[in-house]
């Protein structure tokens, strides 16, 4: 009576697969870890006995060649700065306002106004320690 009503629904065998692999996430995720892992063991088991059973025409390349850095002079050697193509005279604030923008103005120049000392407030003495 009730498949009467409610018809099932007609999967191929692929759908029922994929619904049964949805359901049971976990044994999934488990079962393809573990399929994953033999077969890194696999491949490592046949590199292993490749590199066994096949010897190398090559001459052997000592290990302080390829890890040595000190006889690389070409990367020890410092850059030279290039040249300053504007007059900064050791000055940084002209070197943050130098202007780039073709037909700019430069800013007027001005000069340094001298700082007057503040008198200062008096030091708050501590608290006398008790013995």
């Amino acid at each position: 009576m009730i498949e009467e009503v409610f018809r099932p629904r007609e999967v191929s065998t692929s759908e029922s697969v994929l619904e049964y692999a949805r359901q049971r996430q976990g044994l999934v995720i488990g079962v393809a870890v573990i399929v994953i892992f033999l077969g890194l063991a696999l491949l490592h088991q046949f590199v292993t006995r490749r590199n066994a059973a096949t010897v190398s025409t090559a001459p052997p390349v000592p290990l302080t060649e390829v890890t040595d850095l000190s006889n690389q002079a070409a990367a020890a050697e410092a850059v030279a700065l290039p040249d300053m193509s504007f007059q900064h005279d050791g000055d940084p604030k002209k070197m943050r306002t130098f202007i780039v923008e073709p037909g700019a103005v430069p800013p007027p120049e001005t000069q340094p106004q001298p700082q007057q000392q503040q008198p200062r407030a008096p030091r708050p003495q501590p608290p006398p320690q008790a013995q």
